[in-house]
């Protein structure tokens, strides 16, 4: 049986589909493979390359662990918009039990054009001090965290107290919208989703869009993020993996070599 990823098959492997030196490392008992890429760095949390390489290798479609709110296609490009709504999650809503009751709120300010920005508007009229964002470099982040017998009684107010909490910027709401939207839409295919509470929400979205107009995009994180040839090479060895491991039985023996091919060819 062909096995890319066990013992002197490795390098075969490597010369064959012609990936470079730097991809790899050595690994403890001496053989060759795949330096298969980090989790993202919680105190780098816009690092979008590293999120996308990172969801392509562990979360992609087809996976039972597939990451709510990123948008993929076929030829496993992401939305730079979704990938960023994502990443300002995961900045925002620490590790929990209360973490998919945050994100749904955050989600949905995010889908609803000017809730955010109204917010902002209220907050300067009550205090004396107006809002001001933060853009970095240096950002100073709170993470919010839910107490199981608290979770109920969230809501898109609490989530907005927390944005105006942290500072942040009414263009990275806007520009997360397409994350709100994709995210909210994937919720609704989930059997616990209620078809009322997501046609009001939904209705909502389209009156604000009416009044507002799509949120604008931050050009430099707008469109698709193509996958590149060091994501190529990961995604081969990962399924190479996988197959090893029974996860795809069809990706075995000389089915293997074929697919690596096709694979291959479909990317050079």
């Amino acid at each position: 049986m062909f096995n890319p990823m066990q013992g002197p098959e490795d390098l075969p492997f490597v010369e064959k589909c012609r990936i470079p030196l730097r991809f790899l490392r050595i690994k403890d008992d001496g053989l060759t493979a795949l330096s298969i890429t980090r989790m993202p760095d919680p105190n780098v949390p816009f690092d979008l390359d590293q999120l996308a390489q990172y969801v392509l290798i562990f979360g992609r479609p087809g996976m039972e662990n597939t990451w709510q709110g990123i948008a993929v296609d076929f030829a496993y490009r992401m939305h730079w918009q979704t990938l960023f709504g994502f990443a300002l999650c995961r900045a925002l809503c620490a590790n929990s039990a209360g973490k998919s009751t945050l994100v749904w709120w955050i989600a949905l300010v995010m889908a609803h054009p000017g809730l955010y920005c109204e917010a902002i508007d209220a907050f300067n009229k009550v205090y004396a001090e107006l809002f001001a964002a933060q853009y970095g470099p240096q950002l100073t982040i709170y993470q919010v965290h839910i107490p199981d017998n608290k979770v109920r009684n969230f809501s898109d107010d609490d989530m907005i107290h927390v944005l105006l909490y942290n500072h942040i910027p009414v263009e990275w709401v806007n520009h997360a919208y397409t994350y709100g939207v994709v995210y909210l839409e994937q919720q609704f295919h989930q059997p616990t989703m209620s078809l009322d509470i997501f046609c009001d929400i939904d209705d909502e979205r389209l009156e604000r869009l009416k009044l507002y107009g799509t949120p604008a995009a931050i050009l430099h994180w707008d469109g698709w993020r193509e996958i590149s040839k060091e994501d190529h090479y990961c995604l081969m060895f990962k399924r190479a993996e996988e197959g090893v491991a029974g996860l795809f039985p069809e990706a075995c023996g000389s089915a293997l070599e074929k697919n690596t091919g096709a694979w291959y060819n479909a990317f050079h």
